[in-house]
């Protein structure tokens, strides 16, 4: 299984309108950052997690024609805004968009994309949706893959990591459910959230998310969700701990 990291960035991306530091400023790829998003591939198949305001970018980018559906962590706008850019995937394939998500997240996105999800004076271009509702811990099956949603806070709003095979994604976390680090104990593969240096009320930052890894003890980590204020990607990876990369868009990993 194939996991490409769409977007690595936080809610404003980088660089930031107007700023002027040191990673806004930067001409290296790696401190380029969309908003945060991720593309899952195995067999023939392709799912992506989160669909932000980026998402037509990310599309183009990697030259995607195609998706088998779309998982939410939760419902802010960084993670869920460029929902009607499925509009031409929809036209090719010809099928209502599979999405999934907790119900207060699709309760959500049918009052922001009413449109999308009523008959009523119903727009030719606009495209249809499959709604899949989720459960913490509640497994289901995507394509043969046993996929498990596992809670995660975010400050104190309950959002969704993902756990599929030996590979977790978790984006905007705060603190981990003992029934999650449970969950992700020894895992392969752990692609987490890391804001910057400075203390967060809703996500974590470096020193807590090398924290929660070293309690997790993943064979691999990545980090994701990732602010200007962390720093310029050199200089930071080069203070990680052997088993942590700082991810970037575009990255390719497999388990």
């Amino acid at each position: 299984m194939k996991i490409t990291l769409l977007g690595t960035g936080t809610s404003q991306g980088v660089p930031v309108i107007g700023c002027k530091c040191d990673v806004c400023r930067s001409t290296k790829p790696k401190d380029k950052r969309l908003r945060t998003s991720a593309m899952l591939e195995w067999d023939n198949n392709r799912y992506i997690i989160d669909c932000g305001p980026d998402f037509r970018m990310q599309m183009l980018h990697e030259e995607v024609n195609r998706i088998d559906g779309i998982f939410f962590t939760h419902e802010h706008a960084d993670h869920t805004a460029g929902l009607d850019d499925i509009r031409p995937l929809y036209f090719r394939q010809g099928f209502p968009m599979p999405i999934y998500g907790l119900p207060r997240v699709i309760d959500d996105l049918k009052k922001r994309f009413n449109y999308i999800f009523t008959d009523v004076n119903r727009y030719p271009g606009t495209p249809r949706v499959a709604v899949n509702l989720l459960e913490s811990h509640k497994t289901i099956n995507i394509s043969g893959k046993i996929l498990e949603p596992l809670p995660v806070l975010h400050g104190q709003l309950s959002i969704l990591g993902y756990k599929i095979d030996n590979l977790a994604y978790i984006t905007d976390a705060k603190t981990l459910p003992e029934s999650t680090i449970k969950t992700l104990k020894y895992i392969d593969l752990l692609i987490v959230n890391s804001l910057h240096h400075s203390p967060h009320k809703t996500h974590f930052n470096l020193k807590e998310t090398l924290q929660t890894i070293e309690i997790i003890q993943p064979k691999q980590a990545v980090l994701t969700h990732i602010s200007h204020h962390m720093g310029l990607y050199d200089e930071i990876s080069r203070q990680l701990p052997q088993n942590v990369t700082l991810g970037y868009d575009g990255m390719v990993l497999e388990v």
